[in-house]
C-alpha cells in the first residue's frame, strides 16, 4: 500500500482515540538495544507535554510501535509526525548514525464510542507476549498503559 493510499480519508478529531501503529525502517529491529529503546520511552513523554495528548495504552517492539493516543486540540498528523520525527533524531545521536528509523508512513485506526478501549490496550500490551519476548508483561519494560 502506498502512503498516498493511507492518508486517504484521515481525519483528526477533537479528544478522538486511535489506534497507532508504524514500523522501523525495513523492519530492523533498531529497539532490540536497550538505550535506543529507553530512548524512545523519553521521546513519549516528551510528546505528550508538547502537545497535550495522551498515549493511554503503548507498547515498543524491536520493530514497531503500537498505541492507543487520545487528542485534545492537536492534528493526528502532527502529533505522530513529531514522535517519529524526534525519536528518529534521538535515537540516531544515541546509536551515531544518519539513517532513517521509521518508514514513512503509518496506521491509524479512529476508534468509534462502542469500542472496548480495555480490550485494544489489552491488545497492544500483549505484544510481547505474542511475540515470546518475554512470559508476563510485567518483565517488558517498554510499555505503559492507563487501564492495566
Amino acid at each position: 500500500m502506498s502512503w498516498s493510499n493511507l492518508k486517504k480519508g484521515r481525519v483528526s478529531i477533537q479528544s478522538g482515540e486511535y489506534f497507532i501503529t508504524f514500523t522501523c525502517h525495513h523492519r530492523e529491529r533498531i529497539f532490540s538495544n536497550s538505550d535506543h529503546a529507553n530512548t524512545f520511552c523519553r521521546c513519549i513523554a516528551s510528546n505528550e507535554l508538547k502537545y497535550q495528548c495522551r498515549w493511554l495504552t503503548w507498547v515498543l517492539m524491536p520493530d514497531h510501535f503500537h498505541g492507543l493516543l487520545q487528542l485534545t486540540s492537536s492534528e493526528l498528523g502532527t502529533v505522530v509526525g513529531h514522535l517519529k520525527g524526534a525519536s528518529a533524531r534521538e535515537v540516531n545521536k544515541v546509536r551515531s548514525k544518519n539513517q532513517p528509523v521509521w518508514q514513512r508512513a503509518y496506521y491509524d485506526h479512529a476508534l468509534r464510542e462502542e469500542e472496548n478501549r480495555i480490550e485494544i490496550a489489552r491488545y497492544i500490551a500483549a505484544n510481547p507476549l505474542r511475540r515470546k519476548l518475554v512470559s508476563t508483561i510485567g518483565d517488558y519494560p517498554y510499555w505503559n498503559s492507563v487501564y492495566l
